[in-house]
């Protein structure tokens, strides 16, 4: 067997992965703890799950914490009766008895119903159902705490449940009773997140074992990636939940971080496994082989996982609490993954032994032509313009359906109809006329008579509909809400923010709050900043990728081509989601619009993943030119050993992603479909088609930077590959030149 400690690299990934092999009952230990401390986060986190509308430097979310704060209530329980006759006197006496019942639960401020004493005939009508075969029963919850808040609405949802019963042992036999309210809107959603969650993890990770068995011809070392990514999934909610003690964090939020959990350790234990398996094959001894391959392929992953956290920092510039959250906890995260992967992978194979069986292709590179992913390289060098140019137009045609998208920030279209709180909102809306929010309210300091003689004159604006009567929310405050046309986030409701806006009550302070406001208000936002995000996120992804490579033509073009393939991923996203394309197929949920934290999110993560997988082609090919070897050798070379890598790890990056889609949960879909879409992309038209057309083009100018900024690579010993590169690097197979209509 070959090796010796003189001859080992002695670079830090190098050093990680021989301690970790040596040391692995330590290793093992520490993350066995992360991974307890995890579990027991689990329940905390889920629980936690806030929805966090902005920050409060915006104006709508001023006005929407002023009413929070002055509101004496926590909110309402809402039980919907239907298929019963309002006027029977069973209906009526059932009713009246299980709201005497409801006031006297713990937290409850008032019981309301249309058989009460005192109520006007317009409020009356409002809790009878259009079609009178139903009625409202609702419970106004006073300002009492979350924990007692829930037990309220459980307690409350218990004896509203028995009323149903009631009334069918009484002769309405088609009685049946849904509850719900804002309370119980959060509490199922959050219930359902976490069954999305579980669900794709379910089904994924047996998914990906086989995928893995298949491409590692053994179960061991196809369990290893897997293992790893239960673990990284674990200490992640870990994570997540310490950040629930400093921010708030949303359901997109958990999605986001699990998916990239789970896909970065696969891949990253997918790609040491493999290359410790080809220095097995080289005959190397397995303290050895690790230690070369934690050089190279543990280096390859740390820029890789530097590049996602890269990627993620852009989220920390918009300055609203979920983003930045989610860029914060994502980079956490990448680096949890890189940490499991360098320490606790090399620690199972010493476990694993001898059972991890050497690699049966060979660790040197394969000759030009003997390979799939070679031949394929070769024929895309023959005509490299030719197919630069018509793959960049597919990616643009297929991007075509971005340029329509309309962004909402109300979410509620993309909640599974399922739910019982969900279907009382539907229900609520189509046989109660009351809108599920309003599209504008004004909060002033100032007394309701005078709210609403100002509210008046807008009565007749275009688009309103209803200006409601002005109440007292605060000792020194008064609301007027008011209804228009169209969608609450729509061109009427937004067109009236700004003459509101525009033309406020005199003399006083005031807030437009509403969801016409906050969309106003944190789509400007976004836009006001998201140029400073990707200007932030490009510098520094250009920094690692000419720390890697020593050029700067690498970095631009990289950066141009994951442009490309995002503009076409939301071209799908929009396609499926907003205008129901394969909707029915897939069991997506269509909606209206898409919520810009998901764009965001989805920009951010899939920008990352897409240079995850150009950091491995890349450190592929440079290994061969740090060798002396032509770049377009280089380019069919570094395909040749890193294509059947980059498809197996995208493959598998595509079945987690795509066990996301299987959620109920509308931002869910989304989220896994955007970044299963981004990563096939990524991995098959532009890794395997664009990179080597665009490459062969440039020749030599690939590797081009100024004098100046070559000193500063050389100074800082970026330049030496991993070191002692000629001993880690494998030696060059002559080969004969490739005939090309265009080079």
């Amino acid at each position: 067997m070959r090796g010796s400690v003189e001859t080992q690299p002695k670079t830090l990934t190098a050093r990680i992965g021989r301690w970790s092999f040596r040391h692995r009952w330590t290793v093992v230990a520490i993350w066995l703890v992360a991974v307890v401390i995890g579990g027991i986060s689990a329940g905390p986190v889920f629980s936690s799950l806030s929805d966090n509308q902005g920050p409060s430097s915006l104006e709508s979310i001023q006005g929407y914490n002023k009413l929070t704060d002055a509101s004496t209530s926590a909110g309402t329980i809402d039980g919907v009766v239907q298929g019963v006759d309002p006027a029977s006197p069973a209906v009526r006496t059932a009713v009246l008895a299980t709201a005497a019942n409801l006031r006297h639960v713990a937290g409850v401020k008032d019981v309301t119903t249309p058989y009460d004493t005192g109520i006007t005939a317009t409020d009356r009508a409002a809790l009878t159902a259009q079609n009178n075969k139903g009625l409202l029963v609702r419970a106004k919850l006073g300002n009492i705490s979350d924990d007692a808040t829930e037990t309220a609405a459980d307690t409350i949802t218990t004896k509203l449940q028995a009323l149903q019963s009631g009334l069918v042992s009484h002769g309405s036999a088609g009685a049946k009773v849904l509850v719900g309210g804002g309370p119980l809107v959060d509490e199922q959603a959050n219930a359902q997140a976490q069954k999305d969650l579980s669900r794709a993890e379910e089904l994924s990770l047996p998914i990906t074992l086989v995928i893995l068995v298949i491409v590692f011809a053994g179960v061991i070392a196809a369990g290893l990636p897997v293992l790893a990514a239960i673990v990284s999934i674990a200490a992640s909610l870990g994570v997540l939940f310490a950040f629930t003690k400093i921010t708030s964090i949303d359901q997109n939020a958990v999605t986001v971080i699990t998916l990239l959990g789970l896909g970065l350790s696969i891949d990253y234990g997918l790609l040491l496994v493999a290359r410790y398996r080809e220095e097995l094959a080289a005959g190397y001894e397995p303290i050895d082989a690790v230690g070369r391959a934690w050089a190279t392929a543990g280096r390859t992953i740390v820029f890789s996982a530097l590049t996602v956290a890269a990627a993620l920092c852009g989220l920390l510039v918009f300055g609203i609490t979920s983003l930045s959250a989610l860029g914060a906890a994502g980079v956490s995260i990448a680096l949890v993954a890189l940490a499991v992967s360098m320490t606790f992978t090399a620690a199972m194979l010493r476990f694993a032994g001898r059972r991890i069986r050497p690699s049966k292709r060979s660790a040197k590179p394969v000759a030009d032509g003997r390979g799939f992913f070679g031949g394929l390289a070769r024929l895309v060098q023959r005509r490299p313009l030719a197919i630069a140019l018509s793959t960049a137009f597919v990616l643009l045609a297929a991007g075509i359906p971005l340029l329509s998208t309309t962004v909402h920030i109300d979410d509620s279209d993309a909640l599974p109809r399922n739910l019982e709180a969900v279907q009382v909102m539907d229900v609520l809306a189509d046989q109660y006329h009351q809108p599920l929010s309003n599209a504008v309210t004004v909060v002033a300091a100032t007394d309701p008579a005078s709210l609403n003689r100002w509210a008046q004159t807008f009565a007749h604006a275009p688009g309103v509909t209803v200006v409601h009567p002005a109440e007292q929310v605060g000792t020194t405050l008064a609301s007027v809400d008011f209804d228009t046309t169209g969608n609450f986030e729509g061109p009427v409701a937004l067109h009236l923010t700004d003459e509101l806006r525009a033309h406020r009550p005199a003399g006083v302070r005031s807030w437009v709050t509403g969801d016409a406001p906050v969309h106003r208000d944190l789509v400007g936002l976004i836009m006001q900043r998201l140029p400073y995000a990707i200007g932030l996120t490009l510098i520094v992804m250009f920094i690692l990728l000419f720390a890697m490579t020593g050029s700067v033509v690498v970095p631009i073009k990289a950066i141009a081509m994951n442009v490309l393939s995002l503009g076409a991923t939301f071209g799908a996203l929009n396609a499926v989601f907003e205008h129901g394309f394969l909707a029915n197929i897939l069991h997506t949920t269509t909606t209206s619009g898409i919520s810009p934290f998901v764009i965001v999110a989805v920009f951010a993560f899939a920008f990352g993943l897409s240079m995850d997988y150009e950091v491995f082609l890349l450190s592929r090919i440079k290994e061969q030119v740090d060798l002396g070897v032509p770049t377009d050798a280089a380019v069919r070379r570094g395909l040749q050993s890193s294509g059947r890598i980059i498809t197996s790890a995208a493959l598998l990056m595509v079945v987690v992603f795509s066990c996301f889609v299987t959620g109920r949960m509308g931002n869910v879909q989304q989220i896994g479909l955007g970044l299963a879409v981004a990563v096939a992309i990524d991995a098959t038209l532009v890794r395997c088609v664009l990179v080597p057309a665009t490459m062969t083009l440039l020749g030599r100018a690939n590797w081009w930077a100024p004098a100046w900024l070559g000193r500063v690579h050389k100074a800082l010993g970026f330049d030496r590959y991993l070191g002692e590169r000629g001993e880690i690097a494998t030696p060059t197979v002559t080969e004969a030149p490739v005939p090309a209509l265009t080079r």
